[in-house]
């Protein structure tokens, strides 16, 4: 793991209007410049903080994909969440000032550190700042409670649906294709976050190129029927 202390300009990063506050006055724009001064790069595999490391600092992230995993009480990693370029991780932290999960690279990745004191003292000056981190824990609060959803009350037809239209549209919310992707986790690892076993990953996803909605080739994903998954996802007959 390497730490390269260069300076980072917010302001001309073209991920910003995903991660950081839009609208912003000059003014505002150059305080957030200060806000990043470490850029952060791992390799596929490394941790970026572990269960129990000191919180310090929120990540966005900007080249890479990550997980986020616990420990269960029998020693298997359960699966929490996939992140991607644009989106913030370490919100785990705030609350007891230590994390709580895993966050792996799943390729080679690069963070933007953003010490956590420094979007305290900033957010009182920067107003903007303030709601947007707001917004994202949020987000994190409804993402959780679809998470709880999916492995509630969906069948795996639903919840494999479901996590395929939701990486694909967050893909292309950053300029990727609208209907191919490529899977930087495993199917252990999807089925994981899904609450599922990996053969009935497998079986799901065969079955989806079986009937037509989907071409898979190893990693490589084509959805075919987006309107077919999405009848899927909304069946009532399946609640």
């Amino acid at each position: 793991m390497t730490l390269q202390a260069i300076k980072v300009a917010c302001s001309n990063c073209n991920l910003r209007e995903l991660c950081m506050p839009v609208g912003l006055s000059d003014g505002d724009l150059g305080k957030l410049d200060s806000l990043v001064t470490i850029r952060r790069r791992l390799k596929r595999g490394t941790p970026l903080f572990s269960n129990g490391d000191p919180f310090s600092a929120l990540y966005a992230i900007r080249t890479g994909f990550f997980k986020t995993s616990v420990a269960t009480e029998d020693g298997r990693d359960q699966v929490t969440g996939f992140q991607m370029a644009g989106e913030i991780i370490g919100l785990d932290g705030i609350v007891g000032d230590r994390h709580t999960c895993d966050a792996i690279a799943l390729e080679d990745a690069e963070v933007c550190v953003m010490p956590y004191e420094r979007i305290e003292e900033l957010s009182r000056e920067v107003p903007a700042l303030q709601s947007h981190v707001h917004k994202i824990m949020s987000r994190e609060i409804v993402r959780e409670h679809g998470v709880l959803l999916l492995l509630g009350s969906m069948r795996a037809e639903e919840r494999l649906a479901a996590f395929l239209l939701n990486l694909v549209q967050r893909l292309h919310a950053r300029g990727f294709s609208q209907s191919e992707l490529v899977l930087r986790m495993t199917r252990e690892e999807i089925g994981s976050y899904l609450g599922l076993k990996l053969e009935t990953v497998s079986r799901t996803f065969s079955k989806f190129a079986d009937d037509g909605m989907v071409e898979v080739k190893q990693r490589h994903v084509r959805i075919v029927d987006t309107q077919a998954l999405r009848n899927i996802v909304n069946s009532p007959a399946c609640h």
